[in-house]
């Protein structure tokens, strides 16, 4: 055993200048591997160390063989001295004190994990593959395992990875500035998965600041904890390869697309009220929605978010699948479940803002490093969220590495994005004064539209078979169309004039609706400037807006037709089409995060025959042609009547090439209508296929028998019908 040192030896610094000693022991060094771990001199190597508690460390090869004996030259653990190696290697320390004995594999004996590929392509914004470099990955280096941490911060004086491997001491794992980048690296040795950790940063003027999250994260702990989990590489085995090669061989826009709009945290709970796992809403979900006919399930985010309320929009960990549903090896499994059965899954992503909690992407590194510095660019009024600084090509990197993350590690088939409006103009939701115009003095977002045109451009170069949606509700030209004829590239967009325009029309009551008229007509003037999806989404049931039951107009049996015309209304009308959970059997109450949807609805015969409408609106849609394949194109649609606003009747005709057309008739009032004439383009007998008035779906079971026959009379051909009183029926020509 080692003496204690004196005083007098306590002035010995060795071959290290007492100052860096001091720097190194407080972890204010910015540069520690130029004096810690193995360093060659004239006269050999030495080995320098700095473990807090130990008294005596023996320097060991990886093998086990006896190095040499260090010194200690200060009382606070820092050691120093010759050891015995024929080349420069990774070295493990023996430390001793009293009768306690450990061992350490020294972190800075080890070489740098990035090269300088890295470095060129993270300066020039063409990395395509930071999701593999920065963060957190487990790494066999030099025969040891142990996990390389990489983290951009280049303004920070100092950076270093703390967690439960190092007891979240900040001086024992300071990390190596990659100078021409701007990141900070390290192989952290014998860390092993499931540990937490997170970066202390210490600011440009010597401010040490709160925790930071890793923002590469794949993994983080359950709220209300916030740290950052060493994981695995993602193994799954995946059993998709039809259908993704089905999604990447074809047109999008001539498929059948119904989605169903879920959060995971309330679409159903256990037995216990808790949330579902992962392997849990397989289990559930999958079934249910192929039983119902939806092709997509698109859920709300699902990456780590700290505040339940925020429903996931407010982000803090864009590559981690949130916890509250378990590892993310699970949601990679509900995923292979879906596709297994046909079923797509899509998630809602969120690059317009990001929340402002410490540990997450607020001022990282002590500067506005992922935001704007200039709260009229950067600060965003309507959430109190930070805004993304664009123009970085860093920032860039850090988003279209997420969406390609999402679609190559977890096999999505497409990314709905969040409040495009507010990226695409400076003064969203500005006052005069409160907004930077563009270099041309415009509001328009220049560096936003640059960002979604590349993002766009490579997930449709990398994955031909995932699909992009903007929820933007505004007029904006070209927003799904080619980058290269001057669009923003998105594969869809949401359709937020149809939205507004019918519910505000379902809404009347029927005797005021023929005034209101072209409500329901004005949006086929546009309805093909883009490839629409037409949504009903959570936005419309939160916030004191109440269900969609809720919202119509009338008495109870006239609240459900009017949504089962509201419905059948939607999927005959051009477009793809998205229903938020709940409404499909017409939930009374408004969604709540906070519980699950209320299923012992469906034991009453009128929400069990709403649900049974959706699924049969679905599987007909899917099943004919003539309601998909030209959803997004003109050709698909002909007006049969367009303007009777006295008895407030709609009828189109859905088309496609080669396909028997199908007649869409709304009656959109209580009258029972009979012998009402509608033109028809082919005299002969048409197949009633769907009449949302039938009793099986609570309606009174009015119709036309099945079949009407279309005649021609003089040229005018059309068929006297049963209108049955709101309610929309769709006609197939039989022949």
């Amino acid at each position: 055993m080692k003496k204690p040192l004196n005083s007098a030896e306590e002035k010995k610094t060795g071959t290290i200048a007492k100052a860096e000693i001091e720097a190194i022991k407080s972890g204010l060094h910015s540069n520690p591997f130029a004096v810690l771990g193995v360093h060659q001199t004239p006269d050999g190597f030495v080995a320098r160390c700095f473990i807090p508690g130990a008294e005596n460390v023996t320097v060991m090869t990886l093998d086990g063989t006896v190095a040499g004996e260090l010194a200690r030259t200060d009382a606070d653990g820092f050691f120093e001295g010759p050891i015995q190696l024929s080349k420069r290697q990774p070295i493990r320390y023996r430390a001793l004190r009293d009768d306690a004995e450990w061992a350490v594999t020294d972190p800075y004996s080890f070489g740098p994990v990035l090269g300088p590929m890295d470095d060129y392509l993270v300066r020039e914004g063409s990395h395509l593959r930071l999701f593999d470099k920065m963060g957190a990955h487990p790494l066999k280096l030099e025969g040891v395992e142990g996990f390389h941490f990489a983290v951009w911060a280049p303004n920070a004086r100092r950076v270093s990875v703390v967690g439960d491997f190092n007891n979240w001491d900040g001086r024992r794992h300071v990390m190596r500035f990659r100078k021409d980048t701007g990141i900070w690296e390290i192989f952290a040795p014998d860390v092993y998965s499931g540990c937490s950790y997170k970066f202390e940063v210490i600011g440009p003027h010597g401010e040490l600041l709160p925790l930071k999250a890793d923002p590469y994260a794949r993994r983080a702990e359950l709220r209300p904890k916030n740290a950052s989990v060493t994981t695995p590489e993602l193994v799954q085995e995946w059993s998709d390869d039809a259908h993704r090669k089905h999604w990447a061989s074809i047109d999008q826009r001539r498929q059948p697309i119904s989605i169903y709009e879920v959060h995971a945290s309330s679409w159903q709970h256990n037995e216990n009220g808790e949330f579902l796992t992962w392997d849990e809403l397989a289990a559930r979900l999958i079934p249910y929605c192929a039983d119902m006919g939806f092709t997509h399930i698109e859920f709300m985010p699902i990456s780590e978010h700290p505040y339940d309320p925020s429903w996931g929009y407010q982000t803090t960990g864009l590559y981690a699948p949130t916890a509250r549903f378990g590892e993310p090896e699970g949601f990679a499994r509900f995923v292979n479940g879906a596709h297994k059965v046909g079923i797509g899954v899509l998630l809602d992503w969120v690059p317009a803002h990001f929340p402002t909690d410490e540990h997450g992407l607020k001022w990282f590194d002590g500067t506005a490093l992922y935001e704007h510095a200039d709260p009229r660019q950067g600060f965003h009024p309507d959430w109190n969220t930070a805004i993304y600084n664009f123009g970085r090509v860093e920032v860039m990197s850090y988003l279209i590495n997420n969406a390609l993350y999402w679609a190559e590690k977890f096999h999505l088939d497409g990314l709905r994005v969040d409040a495009v409006a507010s990226m695409l103009y400076l003064d969203y939701s500005r006052k005069e004064g409160e907004w930077v115009p563009n270099e041309y003095g415009g509001r328009e977002n220049l560096e936003s539209v640059r960002f979604l045109q590349q993002m766009n451009t490579l997930i449709y170069g990398n994955h031909p078979g995932v699909m992009t949606i903007a929820e933007e509700s505004t007029s904006w030209p070209k927003v799904s169309q080619p980058v290269h004829e001057g669009g923003l590239g998105f594969g869809f967009k949401w359709n937020m004039g149809f939205m507004h325009d019918t519910l505000s029309y379902f809404q009347r009551e029927p005797v005021h609706r023929k005034f209101h008229h072209q409500e329901l007509s004005f949006g086929l003037l546009y309805a093909f400037s883009e490839n629409f999806v037409l949504p009903i989404s959570h936005d419309e049931v939160v916030h004191g807006k109440g269900s969609m039951i809720a919202k119509m107009p009338g008495d109870d049996w006239q609240k459900f037709a009017n949504l089962r015309a509201y419905y059948a209304f939607m999927w005959g009308y051009p477009g793809k089409k998205l229903l938020f959970m709940g409404q499909e059997f017409a939930q009374w109450s408004e969604w709540s995060e906070k519980s699950s949807l209320d299923w012992n609805l469906l034991q009453y015969h009128m929400h069990e025959g709403m649900r049974r409408l959706v699924r049969d609106l679905n599987f007909m849609y899917r099943s004919k042609a003539a309601l998909h394949a030209r959803d997004c194109e003109p050709e698909g649609f002909q007006w049969l009547s367009a303007d009777d606003h006295e008895n407030s009747v709609f009828a189109w005709l859905r088309l496609a090439p080669g396909e028997k057309p199908v007649a869409v008739i709304s009656n959109l009032t209580p009258v029972y209508r009979e012998n009402f004439y509608v033109p028809l383009p082919t005299a002969g007998r048409w197949r009633e296929v769907l009449n949302t008035d039938a009793e099986i779906y609570g309606g009174t079971g009015k119709g036309n028998g099945g079949r009407v026959q279309a005649v021609d009379a003089g040229g005018q051909i059309g068929a006297t019908l049963t209108l049955p009183p709101l309610a929309v029926i769709m006609l197939e020509l039989e022949s």
